[in-house]
């Protein structure tokens, strides 16, 4: 069942430890296949050295296991949460890289000074509020994924303008139309988060890049009049 989803899925996943995104096994990729309605995800606390396609696990929407062997992710719900508000999404990634992981034990967003964090994400990366004690000791992670859905809406943020987040205290969360765009991602999130801190640590006065930079880089990368790479 789904084996070129899984296959993408398992090979997400490995792409987390050739891009040094991911220490023992702290990290997670999904894939959803819209039509069917179901999730292919890593299994829980599984190596990624002895891991194999065989052992990626199907779930429906509401987390039950319908083919696999393993249980599923711990984060499965809060993959879950998001693939149902956001119906474009097709991959989500989530790791504890240590950039990224920085900003958010700081509960701070990650702003944006140049045009490499511009290239990519349309402004700040958002990092939520903590969450309460009943929200931890209730369903954490659904509302996990609520508390992120809660942050992108309140700031009306498009999830693909800005296709990561820091969850306070937490770490990164990041997604794309598929599973390796959504990779692709978590490695850009992970870049400009080490770049942000050290330009911090060179200018404490530094501003924000200005608009019309920002805007420059961003479109001429995504949008109907995007000219950067080939058509």
């Amino acid at each position: 069942m789904l084996e070129k989803l899984k296959k993408e899925v398992f090979e997400a996943n490995i792409a987390l430890v050739k891009n040094n995104l991911v220490l023992l096994t702290w990290g997670n990729v999904s894939g959803i296949d819209r039509e069917k309605g179901l999730i292919v995800i890593k299994p829980s606390g599984v190596s990624y050295e002895s891991m194999n396609e065989e052992d990626m696990v199907v779930v429906d929407l509401e987390g039950n296991i319908v083919e696999g062997k393993l249980r599923p992710s711990s984060d499965t719900i809060t993959h879950i949460e998001l693939y149902k508000k956001y119906h474009n999404l097709g991959g989500i990634v989530h790791t504890h890289s240590t950039f990224a992981t920085s900003w958010a034990q700081a509960k701070r967003d990650i702003p944006s000074y140049g045009t490499t964090h511009a290239d990519t994400f349309y402004g700040p990366v958002p990092c939520t509020r903590k969450l309460t004690n009943e929200e931890i000791k209730t369903e954490y992670e659904r509302n996990t994924g609520f508390v992120i859905v809660e942050t992108l809406e309140s700031r009306n943020i498009d999830i693909l303008s800005v296709p990561g987040i820091i969850v306070g205290s937490h770490g990164p969360f990041s997604w794309g139309e598929t599973p390796d765009e959504a990779v692709s991602n978590a490695v850009v999130l992970e870049e400009i988060s080490k770049m942000a801190l050290l330009t911090e640590n060179l200018n404490s006065d530094i501003n924000h890049i200005d608009h019309e930079l920002q805007d420059k880089h961003y479109f001429r990368k995504h949008g109907k009049n995007a000219y950067y790479g080939q058509s």
